[in-house]
């Protein structure tokens, strides 16, 4: 039969009984599960950890840049990993490293979500944000208090 149709007899299920054969082109079916496997690649998505490093004497333009720093990796979509570094007699003052950790997450808030809350590992203190999930507009809009017609109309507007 398969010959007549100029197809291929492909056995689907060897281990059955009897083993189960389908009549197919051999050929398309490989070329399309290679694009199906293509485009899932393509979809998947690279989380990647980006560090920060900040010492616990650190002055406040410094704590403002690095914080901008953070916040732009998280609006691209990387996690970020904050990393108190102690030297000499600091590490007795773990508290000092945890107010800077506090502070970040506080300025990131409405950007990014604590997954590892600050622990003390060795010399350094870590913690590390993660992308907060995206509201969509329709979200977006209820929060606002506007339908979801009137903020579409909003954006074609601008």
């Amino acid at each position: 039969m398969a010959r007549d149709a100029g197809l291929d007899l492909v056995e689907v299920a060897d281990k059955a009984n009897p083993p189960v054969c389908r009549i197919m082109d051999y050929g398309k079916y490989k070329y399309e599960a290679a694009q199906r496997a293509k485009e899932s690649r393509r979809n998947s998505t690279n989380i990647i950890v980006k560090e920060m490093k900040y010492r616990p004497k650190i002055g406040p333009g410094d704590f403002e840049t690095k914080t901008r720093k953070v916040r732009g990796f998280l609006e691209e979509g990387s996690k970020v990993k904050v990393t108190i570094m102690f030297r000499g007699r600091e590490v007795q003052h773990p508290e000092l490293g945890r107010r800077i950790l506090d502070d970040i997450a506080d300025e990131v808030e409405d950007v990014a979500k604590v997954e590892v809350y600050p622990r003390l590992d060795g010399r350094n203190m870590v913690m590390v944000l993660g992308p907060a999930k995206r509201q969509s507009r329709k979200q977006a809009a209820r929060a606002a208090g506007q339908s979801a017609e009137e903020a579409a109309a909003a954006d074609t507007a601008q």
